[in-house]
């Protein structure tokens, strides 16, 4: 899958998101890169299809606003490509972990993601 089609499927995703959840997400960049790169610390071999990061919704308070960057999700592609044998896995996989990443931003942990089939 192209680079293009990749961003196609992400902004596809995006459009799965109901608008009042839409509507709520405040302050949230979304990248795609084509890898993720381990983080000293981190498994050597560790593989993220996604990655948030910031501060979840239900931990803002009075002060995040002040100056706060945007979180930040990222889709990493390459990942997805590897893992799926299709076009079509690759999109239902981007859209899984689309929702998953910005289930983050609502607060949601992996755990619960789990329990209700998005992990």
């Amino acid at each position: 899958m192209s680079p293009e089609d990749f961003e196609a499927a992400v902004s596809d995703a995006l459009l799965l998101i109901p608008d009042k959840a839409a509507r709520a997400m405040d302050n949230v960049a979304i990248f795609i890169e084509d890898d993720y790169t381990p983080q000293p610390g981190d498994d050597p071999g560790m593989v993220l299809l996604g990655l948030y990061e910031g501060v979840p919704l239900t931990e803002r308070g009075s002060w995040w606003d002040a100056g706060s960057l945007p979180d930040r999700i990222t889709i990493f592609r390459q990942p997805i490509l590897d893992i799926c044998s299709s076009r079509q896995d690759v999109i239902d996989e981007v859209a899984i972990t689309v929702i998953h990443e910005i289930a983050h931003h609502f607060g949601i942990g992996d755990d619960r993601l789990h329990e209700l089939g998005w992990g």
